[in-house]
Formats: structure tokens, C-alpha cells, sequence
């Protein structure tokens, strides 16, 4: 504990490095949970992680060290990964603000905005409106693979099916790769859904790109992921009607408001993260004396309510999420299908 009897919570952050803005910013949106209420049962220990694995396993043994109860952070799947053994060597739960489900296990629990969560969610919603035809145009990189597999899990296990998957490069501006076969399964009879899992300028080239190979393409009901909540989205046209799985933008607004006034500037996306786990870490403080932080804790089905919504973590470490579906007009983004104020029973 500290001076004044409060617990030590360490968030590790890079501070420094590549990524230091978004650190600064995570930072800053956990200073804003303390002061929101949390500092009256924790205090936080931010550590430097950097931007390496090395740098993390550094930080979550300096944070061992100086008597921390419970890690948040690293930012990284890989230095997650990496620090993972030494969280378990100091007998330290690890809630990481990485969105990678590959790095989930016992005591290491990914926090973020996952692929896998945000496919599921917008797939379920677009079977719950008849649509039984599935197509996936994606980027050629690990995003891209874990959004396609995630497609085919989702859907198969509903009775749907993926009818097409292709993937593309972009590269200066550019993009390559074929089409032929999503744009095919789009013009066949019956609704297909094309799941599109990115986002800025390679997106807009993808939907130009199946527009451009078939008229058809038009005719396919267009899906994606929260990596579409962005400021910026309803400018594009070609994504009219569009669908994706976000958390409800409406729950963050108060906070961004505040960060800005107070900052001077909008919120990195990811800083809700560090809100959320700096007042989940509150609460689990409080659940007895000297604060609970097991993974009995962690696991709570109830689960913890934050900026984001609501999630939980299963005991393998994946977090599960209640998302809503929000759909793309010519100048604004709407929720289609809230969130669900609860989760189901855990089944693990």
C-alpha cells in the first residue's frame, strides 16, 4: 500500500518510444478515472513499458518490485506475450489493453477492442435479419486472417455459410489483389453480407475496388468492425447502409468532452481502456479488505460496467463484450442494435 493505505495499481504504458502519444494519452484518461472516484480505494503506478518486449517484461518486474497488486497494461500483443512469464513469477494478474485473443490465458487477460468479439456481434445481427451468405474481402495481414476465421466460426455454427473469402495488399496508395469471387457471390440470388475488416484509405479502395469489378457488389449488404469507429466514417459513400460492431459511442461521449476541455485535445481511441481497467481495479478493491485481485475476481460473471460497456473475462482470459451494431448514413452513424445491458452465463 501506499502512505495512505491505498493500493498500488500498475499500468503499464509506453511512455516513451513509438507509441508514447497513445501511452500519454491512456495516461491521462486513467488520471481522469482516480480522479473520477477510483483514487479514494487505489493509486496508480504508471511504468514505461516502451515499445518492445524486452521493455515490458522490465516493467512488469520493476512493478513487482515496487509492491503492485494488480498489472494493467502492457499496450502489446507481443509484449504481452513476452511478459507474461514474469506477471505469473510474481504471482500478479495481468489485464493487458491488447486486442489480440491470441495472447489470452490463465492470469493474462486481453482487454481490447477484439476482432474476433466485434465479427461475432455483427454476424449475429446480420443472421437475425435473414441473411444466411456470408463473403470476406480482407487485407493480407494477421487482422485480416483473424476477422475471416472468426467469420467462419461465427457463421457456420448458425447455419450460415462463407460462400467467398479473397484477400488483398495496399501499398502506396495502391491496391492489389482479385475480387472476382466476392463480387460473384454478391450478385448470386439471396442476400450476402461482404465483411470488409479495415479501415482509412485501404477501405475505401476495397469497396471501390469490388464496385469496380461488378455493379453487383452494390447489391451485397456491406459489414465490418469497430476499427470503422472513427470521426471520419459516414464521408465515405461507398459505405452507405454499412454495418458494424462498436461499443455504444453515446456512453464515451461525456468522457471525450471532459478529456478535451481539460487536455486540449480529442482522446487517443484506446485511451477508454485505461478509464475502464483503472476503475475496474477500484472495484476490486473494494470487494473486501486488502482488495481482491485473484482470478476467481477477474472472472466475475457479473462482469464490470465501463465507458465501453459492459465485459467480463472468461477464465482462459478472454473477454467477452456487449457491443452494439451501428449502421452508416450519408452524415452520421446510428445504433441499429444496442448493447445488451447483460451477458450470458459464461459456459467454460
Amino acid at each position: 500500500m501506499t502512505a495512505t493505505g491505498k493500493l498500488k495499481v500498475a499500468l503499464l504504458l509506453p511512455l516513451s518510444g513509438r507509441a508514447r502519444d497513445i501511452g500519454t494519452s491512456m495516461l491521462e484518461a486513467a488520471e481522469m478515472a482516480i480522479f473520477d472516484g477510483a483514487g479514494r480505494d487505489i493509486a496508480i503506478m504508471p511504468v514505461d513499458s516502451g515499445d518492445t518486449p524486452d521493455r515490458a517484461v522490465a516493467a512488469v518486474e520493476r512493478a513487482a518490485q515496487n509492491g503492485a497488486v494488480i498489472l494493467l497494461g502492457p499496450l502489446f500483443g507481443p509484449a504481452t506475450a513476452a511478459a507474461a512469464p514474469a506477471a505469473r513469477d510474481a504471482n500478479l494478474e495481468m489485464v493487458s489493453f491488447s486486442n489480440d485473443e491470441g495472447v489470452a490465458q490463465p492470469g493474462v487477460y486481453p482487454m481490447g477492442l477484439g476482432v474476433q468479439t466485434q465479427v461475432r456481434r455483427v454476424a449475429d445481427y446480420a443472421l437475425a435479419q435473414g441473411i444466411r451468405r456470408f463473403a470476406v474481402f480482407a487485407p493480407a495481414t494477421a487482422y485480416g486472417d483473424q476477422a475471416t476465421l472468426a467469420l467462419r466460426d461465427a457463421v457456420t455454427a448458425r447455419g450460415g455459410s462463407v460462400v467467398a473469402a479473397e484477400r488483398f495488399n495496399f501499398s502506396g496508395g495502391n491496391l492489389t489483389g482479385s475480387a472476382g469471387r466476392v463480387t460473384q457471390a454478391a450478385g448470386a440470388e439471396g442476400r450476402t453480407a461482404v465483411l470488409l475488416p479495415v479501415a482509412g484509405p485501404p477501405l475505401a479502395a476495397a469497396a471501390q475496388a469490388l464496385e469496380a469489378t461488378s455493379p453487383d457488389a452494390k447489391k451485397a449488404q456491406s459489414i465490418g468492425t469497430g476499427i470503422w469507429d472513427t470521426p471520419t466514417i459516414a464521408a465515405d459513400g461507398n459505405l452507405d447502409g454499412a454495418w458494424f460492431a462498436a461499443p455504444d459511442p453515446a456512453r464515451r461521449a461525456d468522457f471525450e468532452r471532459k478529456y478535451t476541455a481539460v487536455h486540449g485535445k480529442a482522446p487517443h481511441r484506446l485511451a477508454t481502456l485505461a478509464y475502464d481497467a483503472v476503475n475496474m481495479a477500484a472495484k476490486l478493491a473494494r470487494a473486501r479488505p486488502g482488495g481482491d485481485f485473484t482470478a476467481a475476481a477477474l472472472a466475475d460473471p457479473e462482469g464490470f460496467r465501463g465507458l465501453d460497456g459492459l465485459f467480463r473475462f472468461r477464465s482462459d482470459g478472454r473477454v467477452e463484450r456487449a457491443l452494439a451494431v451501428l449502421e452508416i448514413g450519408k452524415d452520421q452513424v446510428r445504433v441499429i442494435d444496442p448493447a445488451p445491458s447483460s451477458l450470458d452465463r459464461p459456459t467454460n
